[in-house]
C-alpha cells in the first residue's frame, strides 16, 4: 500500500501457526462465513413461505430467493478456497467505495507471493473478507441493503436489558446531584465511565448505583480499591494524563470512532451523555460508524438508529419473570429522549446522515472500511483528517481500531505507542480504549510482557487485559471546528 510511513517490522500473518491470525483463518472466518450462509438460508425460507401467502408479489419473492441462492453458492466457494489456501480473488466492481483500493493491493501482494488466505497480511485479508461479502450482496437487486449480521447484533443487544436498566437508573439518580458535582467528584465519575467504555460491559458498574453525594464520596474510597484491583489487567494506563487534559477543556468537541453496536454503543452514548450533560468540558460529540457490515458487530448508520428505537421499545428488553428488583423502563426512556434532543440540537452527531444507505460514498466515513493503517489517514483521507484535527479528543474504540492505529505489525511490546502510530501521533488528541483480542501490543513494559508471554495465559487475545493509550496534540491546528463534509 502506498503510504507516507512504513513500519520497520512485518505485518502479522497466518504463516506463523502459533499466532492468533492462523487460528482466525483456519477456524474463526469459516465459522463466520457459515453463519452468513445460515442467515441467507433462513431468510430465503421465510421468503418462500411468504410467497405462498402473497401470490401478487411472486416475482419479487422468486427474485430474492434466486439471488439468495447465488450468494450462498459464492460464499460456499469462498469457504472452500479459504480452507485450501487459494489466492484471494479480485473484488467485483459493485460501484461502491474501495474496490480499486483492495484490488490494487491484491496485485501487489501477488507480486510478493503473499496473496493466498494463509500468506496474506492478516489485517488486509480480514478487511478484504468483509468487503468481498458486501460486494456479493451489493451487486444484487434484492440483497443490496442486506446486513448478514443484523439479526445477531439485535439478539445480543436484547440480552443486555438488566445492565441497561441499571445504568439508566444510575444516570437518572445522577441528575439530582448535578449541582453538587465539583471537579473532584467529576473526576471520580469520569474514571468509572471510562472503565465502562473500556470493558464494554457492566461488570464494574455496581459502583455507579445510588448516586447521592454521600455515595459519590464513598465511591472515591471504594473506587480507588477497585481501580487497584483492575490495574493488573490494564497494561498501559493513561487515565490520569487523560483526565488532566480533559478537565481543562471548555465546551470542547469529542469524536468516537465506534466499534461494536448494541451494548457497547449504548455505553459509548452514556459516556458521551455524561460528558456533555454533567461536565463543562465537552459540548459536542461526533460518532463515526462504518458504511458496510464490518467485522460482524461494528456500528453502521442503521445500527445507530436501531439502538435508539430498541431502547424505546418496551418489548425489546422483557423484564425477567418474577424479577421485582430491576429498575423501571422509564429511566431508559428519559435518558434516550434526552439523547434524541441532543441529536436534534446538533450536540450528538453522526459523521454521516443517519439515513445513509449501506455502501454509500461518503468521504467522512469511507476510510474506516479501507485496508489502510490509520497512520496513512492524512494521505488517503485528507477531508476526514482535517476534520479530526479540529477535535479536542478522538476516541478510538476497540481492538480493530487499535490494530489499525499501530498497523497490525510485529512491534516489540515495549515500543512507545507514539512511535507505533507513526505520523498520526500529535495530529489531534487521541485516546485508544482497547481490550486485547489480537497479537499486536505496544506501550507495555518489556518485563511485564515477557512475564506474560512465558505464562500459559493467552493474554494478547483473550480479552482479559486492556490498554488505555492517550496522546495529546503536538502539531499546530487551525482555528474553528468545521463540521464533517464542510
Amino acid at each position: 500500500m502506498t503510504s507516507l510511513f512504513a513500519s520497520p517490522y512485518p505485518p502479522y500473518d497466518p504463516t506463523d501457526k502459533s499466532g492468533f491470525s492462523y487460528v482466525t483463518v483456519a477456524k474463526r472466518w469459516p465459522i463466520i462465513i457459515t453463519g452468513v450462509i445460515d442467515q441467507l438460508y433462513r431468510d430465503c425460507h421465510t421468503f418462500s413461505l411468504e410467497s405462498q401467502k402473497d401470490r401478487a408479489d411472486q416475482i419479487t419473492f422468486d427474485g430474492k430467493i434466486e439471488e439468495g441462492k447465488v450468494i450462498i453458492e459464492k460464499l460456499g466457494k469462498l469457504k472452500y478456497q479459504m480452507g485450501r489456501d487459494h489466492p484471494l480473488e479480485p473484488i467485483p466492481d459493485d460501484g461502491e467505495p474501495g474496490v480499486e483500493v483492495y484490488n490494487r493491493e491484491l496485485d501487489r501482494l501477488a507480486g510478493l507471493n503473499k496473496n493466498t488466505w494463509f500468506t496474506a497480511p492478516w489485517l488486509y485479508a480480514e478487511c478484504y473478507l468483509y468487503r468481498l461479502i458486501r460486494a456479493h450482496c451489493s451487486i444484487t437487486t434484492y440483497w443490496n441493503t442486506f446486513d448478514p449480521f443484523l439479526s445477531q447484533k439485535l439478539s445480543t443487544f436484547s440480552q443486555s436489558g438488566t445492565s441497561i436498566r441499571q445504568i439508566a437508573a444510575s444516570m437518572y439518580e445522577l441528575e439530582s446531584e448535578k449541582g453538587a458535582l465539583d471537579k473532584e467528584k467529576l473526576g471520580i465519575l469520569f474514571r468509572e465511565m471510562l472503565q465502562m467504555c473500556l470493558w464494554g460491559n457492566a461488570t464494574d458498574l455496581s459502583l455507579l448505583t445510588h448516586m447521592s453525594a454521600t455515595d459519590i464520596e464513598h465511591l472515591q474510597v471504594v473506587g480507588k480499591d477497585a481501580q487497584v484491583a483492575r490495574q493488573q489487567f490494564i497494561l498501559k494506563d493513561d487515565q490520569e494524563q487523560l483526565w488532566r487534559y480533559l478537565s481543562f477543556l471548555e465546551a470542547g468537541r469529542v469524536d468516537f470512532v465506534l466499534d461494536n453496536s448494541g451494548f457497547e454503543l449504548f455505553t459509548d452514548l452514556v459516556f458521551a451523555d455524561f460528558l456533555v450533560t454533567y461536565t463543562p468540558y465537552v459540548a459536542t460529540v461526533y460518532f463515526h460508524p462504518k458504511l458496510i457490515p464490518w467485522f460482524v458487530s461494528d456500528v453502521t448508520p442503521p445500527d445507530f438508529q436501531h439502538v435508539f428505537t430498541s431502547l424505546l421499545d418496551p418489548s425489546f428488553f422483557p423484564t425477567p419473570v418474577g424479577d421485582t428488583s430491576t429498575p423501571p423502563l422509564e429511566h431508559i426512556t428519559r435518558m434516550v429522549t434526552r439523547w434524541e434532543q441532543y441529536v436534534e440540537q446538533g450536540i450528538f452527531n453522526l459523521s454521516v446522515p443517519s439515513d445513509t444507505p449501506l455502501g454509500s460514498h461518503a468521504p467522512a466515513a469511507e476510510f474506516w472500511t479501507s485496508p489502510w493503517p490509520y497512520w496513512s489517514m492524512e494521505f488517503h483521507a485528507p477531508e476526514l483528517f482535517e476534520s479530526l484535527k479540529k477535535s479536542d479528543l478522538v476516541i478510538f474504540k476497540g481492538d480493530l481500531n487499535y490494530r489499525k492505529l499501530v498497523g497490525d505489525v510485529r512491534w516489540p511490546t515495549w515500543t512507545p505507542f507514539e512511535a507505533a502510530i507513526g505520523p498520526l501521533a500529535g495530529s489531534f488528541p487521541l485516546l485508544s480504549l482497547r481490550t486485547n483480542k489480537a497479537d499486536v501490543v505496544v506501550g507495555v513494559d518489556k518485563e511485564v510482557a515477557e512475564k506474560l508471554d512465558s505464562s500459559s495465559e493467552e493474554w494478547r487475545v483473550n480479552g482479559r487485559y486492556a490498554l488505555i493509550s492517550f496522546l495529546p496534540r503536538s502539531k499546530p491546528v487551525g482555528l474553528g471546528r468545521p463540521h464533517l463534509g464542510e
